[in-house]
């Protein structure tokens, strides 16, 4: 049984593509040494422990045909077991091989232990405290896209959560002037969670982003919003959903005339305040005084 230790090599460096370039075959898993071999389709097996088990038929047919006109443009990544190999990385491109009724694929061999060697590499690497949180993200996609790892074994292999992997893997959900802003430090990660909170309704995304930009909001406030924007009807307005957030009616413009202080409700999710504002504790106390003495 094939094991799924795999990874990559030290000094990656700073930055997505340096921590985990996109052209994963190459860079990760090839050096200079390495010799790309024609092995035989009939010879390679899928790894078992590999977390994907669906593949689009249409998406590898696509694919196969793509490589009945142009060939396999990137070799595979396979381990040497006995006589045969289990595919550590390329398991698609091997199934869209076969569609196109390929005798033979390029593929890289790796022996078990240089793979073990290279995922210690790389979880190291993961576990650095300078990487930035879409930095990790990028990183925990990587493992598991790429080297068979489900979130539950990454988990693992980092001492941590199941709950943090997959929160940190959301926010390569956001869109990418969000990402930009979570780089910048414009935003923090409770920012992005409340933006992932709306992510099928990118338009509010973007408001809530620039609200929280320009106004400088708390996470708390971007929740308040989040929370007024689903309570709301599917046809409510941006600008009404944000005097669901804090708005003034009628009736608390009166109040605040009777106490002289500004009135307003606010709306949550299981129903809402009614808040008094103050600028002192004078005037507090002025208040709590003037609603004491009410019958």
């Amino acid at each position: 049984m094939p094991t799924n230790k795999i990874g990559s090599k030290k000094g990656l460096g700073r930055g997505f593509d340096a921590l985990l370039p996109r052209d994963f075959d190459t860079t990760i898993l090839l050096d200079p040494s390495d010799r790309i071999q024609k092995i035989k389709i009939s010879l390679i097996n899928p790894n078992t422990e590999q977390p994907r088990r669906n593949f689009e038929e249409e998406s590898l047919r696509q694919l196969a045909n793509s490589i009945k006109q142009y060939g396999v443009l990137q070799p595979i990544i396979v381990a040497s077991q006995d006589d045969k190999y289990v595919i550590i990385a390329g398991e698609r491109r091997w199934r869209a091989a076969a569609i196109a009724k390929l005798d033979t694929i390029p593929a890289i061999v790796k022996s078990l232990e240089e793979l073990e060697k290279l995922e210690i590499s790389l979880v190291e690497n993961v576990q650095r405290v300078d990487l930035s949180a879409l930095e990790q993200a990028a990183s925990i996609e990587k493992l598991r896209l790429n080297f068979n790892m489900t979130y539950d074994m990454i988990a693992k292999r980092l001492g941590k959560a199941v709950s943090t992997i997959n929160n940190i893997a959301r926010l390569l959900q956001l869109p990418k002037e969000a990402q930009a802003a979570l780089q910048e430090r414009k935003i923090t990660e409770g920012h992005a969670r409340q933006l992932l909170a709306i992510k099928d309704s990118p338009e509010k995304q973007h408001q809530l982003l620039r609200l929280i930009i320009k106004n400088n909001w708390s996470v708390r406030q971007a929740e308040r919003f989040v929370t007024a924007l689903k309570a709301a009807s599917p046809d409510t307005k941006s600008a009404d959903v944000q005097k669901r957030i804090k708005s003034e009616t009628t009736e608390t413009k009166l109040i605040g005339k009777q106490i002289k202080a500004p009135v307003s409700i606010r709306r949550t999710a299981r129903g809402g305040k009614v808040e008094i504002s103050f600028v002192s504790e004078k005037d507090l106390e002025r208040v709590l005084e003037l609603l004491l003495s009410l019958k």
